[in-house]
């Protein structure tokens, strides 16, 4: 476990010392979203539906590929979606594309994954403003006619329609169940009373209360597929490398997950971490005796440009029931008529 998970998991003298800072931030968020409520502070209403999803805590919890899955079920049901995101916290901007093409140090790694998949078929617009960004994605694309805000549950001026809220049973969603900065959550326990919908994965801990919450979805997220780089079409199950000089290289954010993946798939491997938000270069990925260099698929599109024929990505899937796509597109119509 490293550091970050072992002081969100535990209680000490410092998390006592900082309960009273998420005891204020806790009531800060409940005063924020009782003034746009309450039409004290006003919201802004863009003219297409719009879908909030949002991890509960500082970690991803599966958001991403989450997100990915919902956009090719929306875009199988005939909607033409738009995903809106604020991007890296020390390069905010202007309204602004991202494309494969795009820098991961101005956007970030998983922003420049939702790139790489929806391509053409969705638009990824990312800046400092939700509202601005929204309204600039839509003056762009005037065929799309749904936005997805990848993160701001607590961005209250921008009006939505459903929110789902995204929690990891496996990772360090919960941790200690405190707020920041006490903890690792972002939005108080009791707003998931009131949530559209939270999806979960992975196996629930006892000493969760989710008796008040509204009902739950699970998804599976699948680990199990990766593809060469610079020829994205070659794909292979991982366990195609059990008898390759493997080397694995991610940052400490991912290593735990890989790590898992790895054993569960009965590999041998190197592994080699690196700090979180670390910008690749190519002499990370340099390992003069592998016939394989694994990483997770945010950090192998970093690292394209200067990539070699023995770099793959390993890609991870959601996958959603029928039943939770079809209770999203029912309430989802119900917004449109």
């Amino acid at each position: 476990m490293k550091l970050s998970e072992l002081y969100w998991h535990r209680i000490t003298p410092l998390h006592l010392l900082l309960w009273p800072l998420s005891i204020v931030y806790g009531g800060y968020l409940t005063l924020k979203k009782l003034c746009y409520w309450l039409d004290i502070v006003p919201s802004v209403k863009l003219p297409v539906p719009v879908i909030v999803i949002d991890s509960i805590s500082v970690d991803d919890g599966g958001k991403t590929p989450f997100l990915i899955s919902l956009v090719n079920c929306l875009l199988k049901n005939g909607y033409r979606p738009g995903i809106i995101t604020r991007g890296n916290y020390d390069n905010p901007g202007s309204p602004v594309a991202v494309t494969p093409a795009t820098s991961s140090n101005t956007v970030g790694g998983k922003i420049l994954l939702l790139a790489q998949h929806c391509r053409e078929t969705c638009p990824v617009w990312v800046g400092s403003d939700r509202v601005a960004v929204a309204k600039a994605l839509l003056d762009s694309n005037p065929s799309c006619n749904i936005i997805l805000c990848n993160d701001g549950m607590q961005f209250y001026r921008l009006e939505r329609n459903l929110e789902i809220a995204v929690a990891d049973f496996s990772g360090q969603s919960f941790g200690n169940a405190l707020l920041l900065p006490a903890g690792p959550l972002r939005i108080p326990a009791r707003h998931l009373e009131k949530i559209d919908f939270i999806v979960t994965n992975g196996k629930q801990s006892n000493y969760i209360d989710t008796s008040k919450w509204v009902k739950t979805y699970k998804i599976l997220l699948v680990n199990e597929t990766a593809y060469n780089v610079l020829n994205p079409e070659i794909r292979c199950p991982i366990t195609d490398f059990k008898n390759k000089r493997l080397h694995i290289i991610t940052d400490e954010e991912n290593a735990r997950w890989f790590f898992d993946v790895i054993q569960k798939s009965g590999l041998t491997a190197q592994l080699h971490t690196f700090p979180d938000n670390h910008q690749f270069i190519e002499s990370d990925i340099q390992a003069a005796d592998a016939e394989v260099i694994l990483m997770p698929e945010e950090h192998a599109l970093q690292c394209r440009h200067f990539a070699k024929d023995t770099l793959w990505a390993l890609s991870k899937e959601a996958w959603i029931s029928d039943e939770l796509q079809a209770i999203i597109l029912k309430k989802l119509s119900k917004t449109l008529t």
